[in-house]
């Protein structure tokens, strides 16, 4: 078996932002996806969600990362490095 014969998993780093939608006719209001950066590394993505964190038109941000097969395309469930402000409960993802 040669190398390009073995499975190997690439990991992708991001930051997720979030921001309040307003719904009509006084409902509740819920969150909704504003920005996705990725990254390289798990700190850069941590360090994002921590700036963009602090913004005043953020909700809120997480930093994750999950992994792909590249072969198949698969890809897992996400490992949450931060979650800052007011985030979806895991179970939404």
């Amino acid at each position: 078996m040669t190398h390009a014969d073995e499975s190997t998993t690439k990991a992708h780093y991001i930051c997720q932002t979030y921001v309040e939608q307003k719904t009509k006719r006084g409902g509740q209001a819920g969150l909704k996806i504003d920005k996705q950066f990725q990254y390289s590394t798990a700190a850069e993505a941590q360090n994002r969600a921590e700036r963009e964190a602090r913004s005043d038109d953020c909700a809120g941000a997480d930093a994750y990362v999950i992994s792909e097969d590249p072969d198949s395309g698969e890809v897992g469930s996400p490992t949450f490095l931060v979650r800052l402000g007011t985030v979806p409960d895991i179970d939404d993802f």
